[in-house]
């Protein structure tokens, strides 16, 4: 029953904005709406789109980042009521790529934030914009490899398997703790972007593994499910976890020691810089085909640095 009715919400949703777009509409189509890391990356947008009078904004994503179909069917929306241009976050790789060629053929340009399309529909959109999920992967390992050292257990809790930006991150995460240590992986563990999920998934891999030295929660609600999961069990300080995003929670958690670091992508940046980039095709300008939106590693010694308060949300 509860699927039928997030799946019959997200159907008023996609009929309500199936009507003819206004002037100027550039929609903006994320993973989630349900998320603080996707409405401040709604808050950048809206602060671009301020300086560009000629055009309006819609924001809307699914109710969860797992509800793959229904974005498909809000970009195919998008498309049939013949919008200016679209600002994406595809949910998945392979399945948005049919609804992002519909655009293409229908002469609308789409700009890709956040996480990656498969190689398949790179000539369907004009530029990219996102973290190097690698990169960023690749600084949580060795974030955690400074704390808890070369040889042990580590636990991956992560969120969406065969999201493109989980491919990135998490394998970034797990070939450079292969790399460069004989720490042993256990997981990786799927929350589907759930924070009770991850709590529970977090306090069965804390039971099961009393040896466990660290833990790695990939992106928002799976890190907060997990401190809130090590909380409980008073293991903060004792267990060494490194978190992604940066919401408040996070912070929070930063502060009192529950997490060692959080890695935070710059959200608020993507929505503007994904509005600008747009704006500027639309303007037939050139713009590059990837741009990086950079990441920053908060620890309790540098939270309150600007460089922090820039990402941090």
């Amino acid at each position: 029953m509860h699927k039928f009715a997030l799946g019959f919400a997200a159907s008023l949703i996609a009929l309500a904005a199936a009507s003819t777009a206004s002037a100027g509409e550039i929609a903006v189509i994320v993973k989630t709406v349900n998320s603080t890391y996707w409405q401040n990356v709604q808050k950048g947008a809206k602060a671009a789109i301020a300086g560009h009078k000629g055009y309006t904004m819609t924001f809307q994503g699914p109710a969860s980042e797992s509800a793959i179909a229904d974005e498909v069917n809000m970009v195919e929306n998008a498309v049939n009521r013949k919008v200016d241009g679209i600002v994406l976050a595809p949910s998945d790789p392979d399945a948005l790529v049919p609804a992002v060629k519909k655009a293409w053929e229908a002469h609308i340009p789409v700009v890709i934030i956040d996480s990656m399309l498969s190689k398949s529909g790179e000539k369907y959109y004009q530029s990219f914009l996102s973290t190097d999920n690698r990169k960023a992967g690749e600084l949580a390992a060795k974030a955690l490899i400074d704390k808890v050292g070369k040889e042990g257990k580590i636990a991956v809790m992560s969120y969406v398997a065969g999201a493109g930006s989980e491919i990135g991150r998490v394998g970034g995460f797990t070939d450079y703790i292969k790399a460069h240590s004989k720490l042993k992986i256990v997981g990786p563990y799927y929350s589907q972007s759930q924070m009770a999920t991850a709590l529970n998934q977090t306090t069965d891999v804390l039971a099961a593994n009393s040896d466990l030295k660290g833990i790695f929660g990939a992106n928002e609600p799976t890190a907060i499910g997990m401190a809130r999961a090590i909380k409980e069990k008073g293991l903060a300080g004792k267990i060494t976890a490194v978190g992604f995003d940066g919401n408040q929670d996070l912070q929070n958690f930063v502060k009192d020691g529950t997490l060692a670091a959080i890695v935070v992508q710059g959200s608020y940046q993507m929505g503007e810089k994904g509005i600008e980039t747009l704006v500027k095709v639309l303007d037939k300008q050139k713009v590059p085909k990837d741009i990086d939106t950079g990441v920053v590693v908060v620890t309790k010694a540098n939270i309150d640095t600007p460089q922090a308060k820039n990402v941090l949300y």
